[in-house]
């Protein structure tokens, strides 16, 4: 086998390699090499731990981010509810500013109101005193009008005397007069019939019986008339006002008589009234009078 002559024999190299580069600068170079490998795979570790830590760190973050956000969201809420809670206030305390003014206002009023209350209830009780007054003056004035009427009604009764008649009956109770009249005609327990008689040649009518007057005598109140009743003329002669002056009607069936009564004797004429009992019936025709 031959030899090139441009490659070295392996004793030429390991020559050449023995002078060119000594053995302790590899092994340097690879202590170098191995000490960056060793120092990478530490920083690679490291790094990767880095990583770990930061990424639960963000991890972390996150959670307190969130948890940041909902205690900001709380606090917003809170902050909202005392703004709410504040205006409440601001308007509970004008509200009871206002209460406050009105029960102000109101106690005025209620002041003023009993101050002309009682004013009023003064005016109502003199007014009222005043009309008790007038009353009690009324009541007095109408006491004394009814003492007054009792009065009157007493002298009625004093001239609304019985009497006894021309028969010596006892008579009712007698009229003076237009008043007296009405007042028996009141009590109802006869029968009245008011006249004016005039003196004439022929009878007039009262009530069931005909009446002639023939004599009258105003100076002496004295007259004379006949009655026509029960086909009979009954004279009563020279009689005086307020006489009763009785006769019996025959077709009756009471035993109580008629009357008659002269109020006042005039110049040819008689006042007065014929009175007749309840029970008396209808009289029988008055008689047919005789020529005068």
């Amino acid at each position: 086998m031959s030899i090139s002559p441009n490659v070295p024999s392996p004793q030429e190299s390991y020559h050449y390699e023995s002078a060119g580069t000594p053995r302790w600068i590899a092994v340097l170079f690879g202590l170098l090499f191995a000490a960056v490998a060793v120092v990478g795979y530490i920083g690679h570790q490291g790094q990767a731990k880095l990583e770990g830590d930061l990424s639960r760190q963000e991890d972390d973050n996150k959670v307190l981010k969130a948890q940041l956000e909902q205690a900001n969201s709380r606090l917003a809420d809170l902050k909202g509810h005392l703004d709410v809670t504040e205006q409440k206030i601001g308007m509970t305390r004008a509200e009871l500013a206002q209460a406050s003014s009105r029960a102000e206002a109101i106690r005025k009023d209620q002041i003023t109101n009993d101050k002309k209350l009682t004013e009023q209830l003064g005016a109502v009780q003199k007014e009222s005193e005043e009309k008790i007054s007038a009353v009690a003056t009324d009541v007095n004035g109408a006491k004394k009008d009814i003492d007054a009427t009792k009065t009157d009604l007493e002298a009625t009764k004093s001239k609304l005397d019985r009497a006894t008649g021309d028969m010596g009956v006892m008579s009712g109770l007698i009229a003076r007069n237009h008043d007296d009249l009405e007042d028996l005609k009141r009590r109802g327990d006869r029968n009245y019939y008011e006249f004016t008689l005039h003196k004439a040649k022929t009878p007039q009518r009262v009530g069931p019986i005909q009446v002639n007057v023939t004599k009258t005598d105003p100076k002496k109140s004295k007259y004379t008339l006949i009655v026509f009743a029960d086909d009979k003329q009954i004279e009563k002669k020279d009689k005086t006002a307020g006489e009763p002056i009785q006769f019996y009607v025959g077709g009756t069936r009471s035993t109580v008589p008629y009357e008659i009564v002269v109020f006042s004797v005039g110049k040819d004429q008689l006042t007065g009234y014929l009175s007749t009992p309840k029970d008396g019936g209808s009289a029988a025709p008055a008689a047919t009078p005789a020529k005068q």
